[in-house]
């Protein structure tokens, strides 16, 4: 028997009603407030709720047998102290990279058509008509060549933008992180699609952006401690470089902080995932990984070393 301990009470019917029905799993579940069942020490299995990440963290010591946690976001970040050992962890990749890369694609439309300045004018009532950009001829690279940068790159291809993939390790169609400093010269456009870890926080660093080329935007869809915050808004502030975030450090971002109000930035409310179809998306992820679990095959989406 595979006992799953589901936290979100409303995924637990869901889940329980996709597995193979020929595989002996059992869901349990609990809710906020809530005990946890009388069985979980047996749970060999756990599904935290999609951001209810520090509720799952707690309950980690009170299961003995837990071998799996298998998450329901494409970040990692925080579980990484907890990789190794007899615990895997897996992500759901795949499930949200489509509507992380449409959000890319819209803050970057959006910056270079310059749609916030366009928004203010109307609810000024004046008719603020200027030249803009297009994304036509861009010259983007993108850091992360996973589900997300992959789906980041369907996107640009047909807008005639020049794309240069890079990731930890270099591959046909992709450069070594190692070798993006060199490159950073030559392109008009940086999205950031990496996990956090130890070797990303700060990557995007003040030497980092001092080597973008003036008018360059820096796209961040994900984690804000990629991004050093002071050396962007001071970046910002001189009005040599742009931005759109849909994550921040520190988040949320609080009042009077001065992102909110530094020049040439667009922001969002780390909402890039947060559309309909992720949760049936990120749900399915669970169902067929936890069906791989209780016959014994190989998982997918393992976070495997701080590294990833």
């Amino acid at each position: 028997m595979t006992v799953v301990l589901v936290a979100d009470p409303s995924h637990a019917a869901k889940i329980a009603a996709a597995a193979d029905l020929d595989l002996s799993i059992e869901i349990i579940t609990t809710g906020p407030g809530e005990g946890l069942p009388a069985n979980a020490h047996e749970a060999t299995a756990l599904v935290p709720g999609f951001l209810a990440v520090a509720d799952a963290l707690e309950v980690l010591d009170a299961l003995p047998a837990l071998r799996l946690v298998q998450l329901m976001s494409n970040g990692a970040d925080v579980w990484l102290p907890r990789v190794g050992g007899p615990l895997t962890i897996c992500t759901a990749s795949g499930a949200h990279g489509g509507s992380t890369a449409e959000w890319a694609m819209g803050a970057l439309l959006a910056v270079l058509h310059d749609f916030p300045n366009f928004v203010a004018a109307q609810h000024r009532g004046e008719w603020d008509r200027h030249l803009t950009e297009e994304l036509d001829g861009k010259r983007v690279l993108v850091l992360g060549a996973g589900d997300l940068g992959t789906q980041m790159r369907r996107r640009l291809e047909p807008f005639g933008a020049h794309i240069t993939m890079a990731a930890r390790t270099a591959r046909e169609g992709v450069i070594a992180i190692g070798d993006v400093p060199a490159a950073l010269p030559e392109h008009d456009v940086v999205v950031l699609m990496v996990p956090l870890t130890e070797a990303t926080h700060h990557l995007v660093d003040a030497e980092f952006l001092a080597a973008l080329p003036d008018g360059a935007i820096v796209v961040n869809a994900a984690r804000g401690p990629v991004v050093d915050s002071d050396a962007l808004i001071a970046e910002l502030t001189s009005g040599r470089l742009r931005a759109a975030l849909d994550v921040t450090d520190p988040e949320p971002l609080p009042t009077g902080h001065p992102l909110w109000s530094a020049p040439g930035v667009f922001i969002t409310p780390h909402v890039a995932g947060a559309v309909p179809g992720g949760q049936a998306r990120a749900l399915k992820v669970v169902v067929e990984q936890l069906n791989r679990f209780a016959r014994g095959e190989e998982l997918q989406n393992i976070v495997a070393d701080r590294g990833y």
